[in-house]
């Protein structure tokens, strides 16, 4: 984390810019760090909106937990269909994390688990819907 002050200072001057996703459509991100931050949310045509925006000497980072989609039941998140198709792209890494990796609480990790165990017994459907 850096000091409020400074991350102000850094908005102000440009040098790091957050911008929706909508907002990306036109452009080409020369130079830059990219985050796209809960992807599990964006659709596959945004992904590829997304990603075609890479420039030169840019670096892209999504971000997701395709087991927290948002989206509306009729729209399917694009993530899962994004990594599954670019997985073996040379240059793109992939890198999957599940409860050994959770660094906060310790029952989030039971938690999680207990969700796994939930979902395996009922795949496809949604716990809390009748």
């Amino acid at each position: 984390m850096i000091p409020a002050t400074r991350l102000a200072d850094h908005l102000e001057e440009g040098v790091i810019q957050i911008a929706p996703l909508a907002f990306m459509r036109g452009r080409t991100l020369d130079h830059a760090f990219v985050i796209l931050d809960e992807a599990q949310n964006a659709t596959l045509p945004q992904l590829k909106m997304f990603l075609t925006r890479m420039g030169r000497n840019a670096k892209f980072v999504i971000t997701g937990d395709v087991t927290q989609v948002d989206l509306p039941d009729r729209q399917p998140s694009g993530l899962m269909p994004a990594v599954a198709m670019l997985r073996d792209v040379e240059g793109i890494n992939v890198v999957e994390l599940d409860e050994k990796d959770v660094i906060r609480h310790a029952l989030v990790t039971k938690v999680l688990i207990a969700f796994r165990e939930l979902e395996a017994k009922n795949p496809g459907k949604d716990p809390g819907k009748r």
